[in-house]
């Protein structure tokens, strides 16, 4: 796999350096993505998944280090970019699901809007739902129109913030779907999540962050060994080990397969 985004001793203090009030959210974060991944990030409220995201996507600037393609990396420059799904619906309730997709379609000035629309339409599984409000539809939809958003201009980097969270299993069934046909087709796709069990199903990979700090990034396999679980085992149980029993330097992620990691 060709290599996409690197992040480089990244950190994002709040406050000020000299502020009294100032609190790290992220500290000395490095890993990289590469080409038709899926990528999970877990860890504990206040771990710094969403403002690392968030960052990614370049919505706020790092107080110190890198977020880079490394040259070369991916053929749709200049317009190269991550896509941001944030974990709410920025959707206007009054326009209908084609409205929404070509205002937000025109505001990235995406290259024939209209045509991009009824694409994304059909990939999202929306095409009969065109012409309804987005009020009418339900959390699963909603969401399926949100991640359509992020996908316009075909980003070949993707960043969900919690995408199943509040959806019932028939939702996030449909939602996971959608999202594995577009890894499937070769973006890239990194998403935040509290729900251990969707990253084992799904990611096959997986980072760990707590206290702002990258712990573990490596295969789900061997988060399960480092938690003391074996191959069927339980993700979440895992975790929860491993967090409460990690040996030395906090600040250094733990050991991942050859070729990952830091």
């Amino acid at each position: 796999m060709s290599e996409l985004l690197s992040v480089s001793a990244l950190a994002k203090r709040y406050g000020g350096a000299r502020a009294r009030t100032s609190h790290p959210a992220l500290t000395d974060v490095s890993f990289r993505l590469c080409d038709g991944e899926l990528v999970a990030l877990v860890g504990p409220n206040g771990a710094g998944k969403t403002t690392l995201l968030s960052i990614l996507a370049g919505l706020q600037a790092p107080t110190a280090g890198t977020v880079s393609r490394p040259p070369g990396a991916g053929e749709r420059a200049p317009g190269w970019r991550v896509g941001w799904v944030p974990q709410a619906p920025a959707l206007y309730s009054k326009l209908s699901v084609a409205e929404n997709l070509e205002l937000f379609a025109r505001l990235e000035r995406a290259p024939r809007p209209r045509e991009l629309v009824g694409e994304m339409l059909e990939q999202a599984g929306l095409s009969e739902r065109a012409a309804e409000p987005v009020a009418h539809l339900s959390g699963g939809n909603r969401q399926r129109v949100n991640i359509a958003i992020g996908l316009l201009g075909d980003p070949p980097v993707l960043a969900l913030d919690e995408p199943s969270s509040s959806l019932d299993p028939g939702q996030r069934e449909r939602l996971w779907q959608f999202v594995l046909a577009r890894v499937a087709a070769g973006t890239t796709v990194l998403f935040s999540t509290h729900n251990v069990s969707e990253a084992q199903r799904y990611a096959g990979r997986v980072l760990v962050l707590d206290g702002g700090r990258l712990l573990f990034d490596g295969e789900t396999a061997a988060l399960l060994r480092a938690g003391g679980e074996d191959a069927g085992g339980d993700l979440e149980r895992a975790l929860v080990r491993f967090l409460r029993e990690r040996p030395g330097d906090p600040g250094q992620a733990a050991a991942a397969p050859e070729g990952w990691g830091r």
